[in-house]
């Protein structure tokens, strides 16, 4: 029952939304030949900025990846040269007399600790860089899509006005 309740409540508002819409005829002016030219040239003008509006995002997109392409070797040159620095300090330390053995502990620590500060700097640095050419690259992109959709908004005024006349 409540099922057959639910159904024709559900139908009744289905007929009663159907029979709300009316039917609309077309009732444009017919185009004048100035309308034609008018919305020709708005296409036209919307086909180039769009594709200009690619080409800037495409070339936007590029920048940001080779820029982490950077970023990443930089990374790794300097975990590479930290690692380096920490071994050369562990052969010292295996090296040294059992006296001087301490002190060879503590300096190959802190030499240690030096190459890591070292490298996180050039990590933050290599980031840094990143972001930069991602607000950027982000800002061309907005700017371009500011332009197109500045010329397609003309383009409508034109056409607006062509039909006008």
């Amino acid at each position: 029952m409540n099922k057959l309740l639910a159904t024709l409540i559900a139908g009744l508002f289905a007929t009663a939304a159907f029979a709300q819409t009316t039917a609309t005829t077309a009732t444009t002016a017919p185009a004048t030949e100035a309308t034609v030219k008018a919305e020709a040239k708005a296409d036209k003008a919307n086909v180039k900025a769009q594709a200009s509006e690619a080409k800037v995002d495409a070339k936007a997109d590029e920048g940001v990846a080779k820029a982490e392409a950077k970023a990443d070797n930089k990374k790794a040159k300097a975990h590479a040269k930290a690692q380096k620095s920490k071994v050369k300090a562990g052969d010292d330390v295996a090296k040294a007399d059992a006296d001087d053995k301490m002190k060879e502990e503590a300096k190959a620590d802190k030499s240690g600790a030096k190459a890591d500060a070292k490298a996180v700097k050039t990590y933050i640095k290599a980031d840094s860089k990143v972001m930069k050419e991602q607000v950027e690259g982000a800002t061309d992109k907005a700017l371009a899509a500011t332009k197109t959709a500045e010329v397609q908004a003309k383009g409508e005024a034109d056409v607006k006005a062509a039909a006008a006349k």
